[in-house]
């Protein structure tokens, strides 16, 4: 009878995980779909303007750093918390990057590393009020907001800082190589275009390394036609953007240091224990603390990680507008936020993914670049930016509260 109880046990907890599963992937194909959804919405209503290639590649470049800030917001609201110091020490770190370089000409790649360990030391300061002394990282974050923002005035003596050498603009507005060819009198940069084939292939591979990985474990994988019309919508986007990029000027350099972002975080968070705790503390901190996990240290880290990714986009930002002013970063931090709620980050914590905050972080740059486009204010801009927030997180509300009834 034990034998037979214990089957069922694990047979449930087996269902269960299976039901987790298909819920948070249903949430990003949603999201996926709404990103789709809303872009061909503002083509329509802006002539198409928004498909353009230049425009295509700005929809990148000016959103990068909202994606970097993204990613290290995804685990500070896994454990649901927020930081809210990020727009801040962005234009902080940005300002010291471009007087190291400008002011002290210290060589780009050591301004670079020096600025990223000050990002580092920034988190540092933050994790150790948050895990040592027990404060809020509300109250923290908060407080660390308003200190940065003054520094970044004293810093830059409240003028802007620049202009900016080449060398290091090519970090935010510059291309990787690029090899150009003309077919049917269409000049075309080949590299985007291989890139957008390799990156289709390595999709379709890990899809199917991951229906076999399922079915291997006993798993139930979805239907083939399901999986079949999922790559084809993921190919088709891959390649839509590959070709826009190769219709103008190639693949922006920042894009790659998104990509290997967004690829060393889901590897961290869903292959390794420090990811796998981040999920448990913000699951239920008490049980996690009993299991044996520091949740202490891991806050510290977590929160150190958000000052090293800050210090980055503040690199980029800076290297982007080729300069370093005291209004940078400004509401950068509700930006991420956002981006991390509507890509199905659970406001609680415990749920979320890297991809669903990416994906929310496009659809907040979506929503930007359509308005601008079609002209609206930026009154109008925050106003619908809002709403969008707020109903994703009503949704998220909703959804828990069915699931407890």
């Amino acid at each position: 009878m034990n034998g037979v109880s214990a089957e069922k046990n694990i047979g449930q907890v087996t269902a269960d995980k299976q039901m987790k599963e298909h819920v948070q992937q249903l949430k990003q194909y949603g999201m996926i779909i709404a990103l789709i959804v809303i872009y061909g919405i503002f083509a329509f209503l802006s002539d198409f303007k928004n498909t353009a290639p230049m425009n295509v590649n700005n929809l990148i470049m000016q959103n990068s750093y909202v994606i970097i800030l993204s990613i290290g917001m995804l685990l500070c609201c896994l454990t649901g918390n927020v930081d809210l110091s990020v727009g801040s020490v962005v234009a902080f770190t940005g300002a010291l990057a471009a007087i190291m370089i400008l002011d002290y000409h210290i060589a780009i790649p050591i301004a670079v590393i020096v600025t990223l360990l000050i990002g580092v030391l920034i988190g540092i300061w933050q994790g150790f009020f948050i895990s040592f002394l027990g404060i809020s990282p509300f109250i923290v974050s908060l407080a660390n907001m308003l200190v940065f923002r003054g520094l970044t005035l004293v810093v830059l003596n409240g003028q802007t800082k620049g202009p900016m050498p080449a060398t290091f603009t090519k970090i935010g507005a510059g291309y990787l190589p690029q090899v150009f060819v003309h077919a049917g009198g269409v000049r075309l940069e080949l590299l985007a275009l291989l890139a957008g084939v390799a990156i289709s292939i390595a999709v379709i591979m890990m899809e199917l390394n991951s229906r076999k990985k399922k079915a291997k474990v006993g798993f139930e994988n979805p239907p083939i036609i399901v999986t079949v019309i999922k790559l084809f919508i993921i190919i088709c986007i891959i390649n839509f953007f590959t070709l826009k990029f190769s219709l103008y000027m190639g693949l922006p350099f920042v894009l790659a240091i998104m990509l290997g972002l967004i690829l060393i975080y889901a590897f961290i968070t869903t292959s390794t224990v420090p990811g796998r705790q981040i999920y448990a503390v913000g699951g239920n901190k008490k049980a996690a603390a009993l299991s044996g996990i520091k949740t202490d240290r891991v806050m510290f880290w977590i929160y150190t990680n958000m000052g090293l990714l800050a210090a980055l986009a503040g690199i980029v930002l800076t290297a982007r507008n080729a300069s370093a002013t005291p209004k940078a970063g400004d509401m950068f931090e509700m930006d991420a936020i956002a981006a991390c709620y509507i890509g199905g980050t659970a406001v609680a914590g415990g749920v979320g993914t890297v991809t669903g905050a990416v994906v929310g972080a496009f659809i907040m740059g979506v929503l930007n670049n359509g308005m601008s486009l079609l002209g609206w204010s930026v009154d109008v801009q925050r106003v619908i930016k809002g709403l969008v927030l707020l109903a994703a997180v009503a949704v998220d509300v909703y959804l828990k509260q069915k699931k407890k009834s």
